[in-house]
């Protein structure tokens, strides 16, 4: 991550902008449970949110520096080193899965595609997937410089999330035209 980028994720502003706005229109609607596993928390702006309105939260997150600052600060949360594509966890594990503003740094759209997969993997029958990205712009990829970007397309994004087993797929653009919020669900048995 570049140093613009890292500043803004970690900063107030950042935190408070998840807490307001994405995660309103992300989660608003739906009932996590009570395990839920979130994937790539970064500097935690989410996580400060998610571990005060959920039973047991687990993160997963790829920079091994982050982790350890994430186990630190939440250490109600059970924090674990790794990648979304490659989820240490048996199958079944968690009633959710939620992932806020990451797809955009996994390093390909087949990396992203398998992150899709263990998400299906992991989820119990029924589990919801859940989350937000942000809608590709030259802005945006300019920000990018130096860091992996690989914009989620929202046209094709729900074929991706049927193709790994997932039901119940709502893809939409969110309020400020600056998000993509998306949902699915396991299949039930």
């Amino acid at each position: 991550m570049n140093s613009d980028h890292a500043a803004l994720c970690s900063s107030p502003e950042w935190a408070r902008y998840i807490a307001e706005e994405v995660l309103p229109h992300a989660l608003g609607h739906l009932s996590l449970g009570t395990e839920v596993l979130e994937i790539g928390p970064g500097y935690g702006a989410s996580t400060a949110e998610l571990v005060e309105s959920v039973p047991s939260l687990t993160a997963v997150e790829v920079d091994a520096r982050l982790a350890a600052e994430l186990a630190a600060k939440f250490p109600a949360v059970s924090v674990v080193h790794g990648s979304g594509d490659r989820l240490p966890f048996a199958a079944e594990s968690f009633s959710a899965v939620v992932c806020f503003t990451m797809l955009h740094h996994m390093q390909s759209v087949t990396a992203q595609e398998e992150l899709f997969a263990e998400v299906r993997r992991v989820l119990r029958p029924g589990g919801v997937f859940a989350g937000a990205d942000s809608v590709a712009t030259p802005a945006l990829v300019e920000f990018h410089g130096d860091d992996t970007y690989v914009p989620v397309d929202p046209d094709v994004l729900p074929e991706r999330l049927t193709a790994c087993g997932l039901t119940d797929v709502d893809v939409h653009i969110g309020p400020d035209g600056k998000r993509i919020l998306f949902s699915a669900r396991s299949a039930s048995t």
